[in-house]
């Protein structure tokens, strides 16, 4: 389908999963998804048909961020399960344990990162981003942060997106350190500081995290902002293989509402197809 100046390619039956080309760029992976794949009664005529709430959201999305990996360690053979019950094209993003960034604070946590990463890699190749989200209070020391995302490195060759939320990150040098390591810094909204809103490091891969505003994780996001959303997630890149769009804003369900309603403005509604528009071609 033709949105706009960009190609979109819908894939199998993940409605929001889109891969987008413009002209003299490479093709963009757009992935828009929930941290979290609870669906709530009054969103269950978007998830349609028989199985398990994973089973359900994942014939509709193509993406889900996995929060709950921060606070508990799951067993092995749970991401296996997880990884047989959804579509070939769809990916999981997992929440590195608090354990990691936030009590050992990247440091001293070889066993601990070997343990959870042992259990992550069950996804195989359904496992999309690992994500660090790093506490307020972490600022960045060269020695500790390298040294930790080397010895990560050395067992986990994937795409990593890293959430810093100290001003200290927001450096040029620390900028290239993420980028030779092919680390993505996330885009954050809410953004503390303000340059966490525009995403950083590797540009390969950009993922962003919409917590909510102005409540962190109760409230949704008006029309215009999702709009906005929308049309950053369609602009032309030289390099970005995928870009990953995650509502967090669950508290009050808002979180599959925005991203239901961000699908639609792309261009293919859930389970569905809207009229053709002027200037719209869909497949």
């Amino acid at each position: 389908m033709r949105i706009g100046g960009a190609t979109l390619q819908a894939h199998g039956d993940a409605d929001h999963s889109w891969t987008a080309r413009h002209d003299g760029t490479m093709h963009t992976r757009i992935r828009i998804g929930c941290a979290g794949w609870s669906i709530a009664a009054i969103h269950a005529g978007a998830f349609p048909g028989d199985g398990s709430h994973l089973e359900r959201y994942a014939r509709v999305f193509d993406a889900v961020e996995i929060n709950s990996s921060f606070y508990k360690p799951h067993r092995p053979r749970t991401y296996a399960k997880w990884a047989d019950a959804v579509p070939d094209e769809f990916r999981f993003a997992v929440k590195m344990p608090r354990v990691l960034s936030h009590e050992k604070r990247l440091r001293d946590c070889e066993g601990d990162l070997r343990s959870f990463l042992d259990a992550v890699l069950q996804l195989r190749e359904k496992l999309g981003v690992l994500l660090l989200q790093l506490p307020p209070t972490l600022a960045f020391d060269a020695r500790v942060a390298l040294a930790f995302f080397d010895r990560m490195q050395a067992s986990y060759r994937g795409a990593v997106a890293c959430e810093p939320r100290h001003a200290s990150w927001f450096t040029i040098d620390v900028e290239s350190a993420l980028r030779s390591r092919g680390i993505a810094r996330v885009a954050a909204d809410p953004a503390r500081p303000p340059r966490a809103a525009v995403p950083g490091g590797d540009r390969r891969i950009e993922y962003a995290r919409l917590h909510g505003s102005p409540r962190v994780y109760y409230d949704a996001y008006p029309r215009a902002t999702l709009e906005r959303i929308a049309a950053r997630l369609m602009r032309p890149s030289l390099r970005t293989r995928e870009r990953w769009c995650i509502f967090d804003n669950t508290a009050l369900g808002h979180a599959l509402t925005d991203a239901l309603a961000v699908g639609a403005r792309i261009g293919t509604p859930a389970r569905g197809r809207a009229p053709a528009k002027s200037g719209v071609v869909r497949a």
